[in-house]
């Protein structure tokens, strides 16, 4: 007889409630690190003081596409239902966006930026391709959705404190895109939405080399996201251009 899953079940039974605790909640952004106030400045560049907050960010932001889009690629190829695949549709957009500023704005600013998924992001990726049909939609949809509701208040934090006019279009480009992720997410059905709750009051503390991904080498040619040509996916995420230095007003 085949097992049914549901979303209590995934997050209360087995291996999986550890997979989601360890992985969903730091796998975006580190939020442990952009909640608790780096405001040291790391460099002053003609865009805005940099703070160890700003460096962070666009790191971790660069490192969530390189394990949520091949995630949407795998939903849009797996997904069971067209909601699912509109999803994955989304995620991969969405990401190819965010990764092309990444990539603009990390030279202006002198920030390196990581090649490769961490081992934690890469083990959760691997979770969700070891389900199969309706598990597989359940699983993918349950993290994503508590790992996208747990970095809006990374993503706000950024944008409130920053000084600088780059991470400052990146942090609009992330709040913008995230929301709209959760809102695909949400309409394919599948949200739990007390779990969502229980995860985002109560997330795990992990080491900071536990959700730090790796360097690249130097020289290393730079793994680039890009767009499918196939898809057309309308959000109300800006153009992510970067904007001319601006002149600090006596407020700020």
């Amino acid at each position: 007889m085949r097992r049914t899953w549901n979303l209590g079940t995934i997050f209360v039974g087995g291996g999986l409630l550890m997979t989601v605790a360890a992985l969903a909640y730091p796998a975006f952004l580190g939020v442990e690190n952009t909640a608790t106030g780096m405001d040291r400045v790391v460099a002053n560049t003609p865009f805005g003081p940099l703070t160890e907050a700003d460096r962070d960010f666009v790191i971790k932001v660069r490192s969530a596409g390189l394990w949520e889009y091949p995630l949407g690629e795998m939903a849009m190829e797996r997904g069971t239902t067209p909601e699912m695949k509109e999803a994955g549709e989304h995620l991969v957009v969405g990401h190819a966006g965010l990764d092309e500023m990444c990539r603009k704005i990390a030279p202006e600013l002198g920030i390196t930026l990581n090649n490769q998924a961490s081992p934690q992001q890469q083990q959760f990726v691997a979770t969700v391709e070891g389900a199969t049909d309706k598990e597989f939609d359940s699983t993918a949809v349950t993290i994503m959705r508590v790992t996208h509701g747990q970095i809006f208040p990374a993503i706000a934090n950024i944008r409130a404190n920053t000084r600088n006019t780059l991470v400052r279009q990146l942090a609009d480009l992330a709040n913008d895109t995230v929301l709209d992720h959760i809102t695909v997410l949400e309409k394919t059905g599948l949200v739990n939405h007390e779990q969502v709750n229980y995860q985002q009051t109560n997330p795990p503390k992990l080491p900071e080399d536990q959700v730090t991904p790796p360097m690249p080498p130097p020289g290393a040619p730079m793994v680039v996201l890009t767009p499918r040509p196939d898809l057309d996916v309308q959000t109300s995420a800006p153009t992510a251009t970067p904007a001319a230095p601006a002149t600090p007003s006596p407020s700020e």
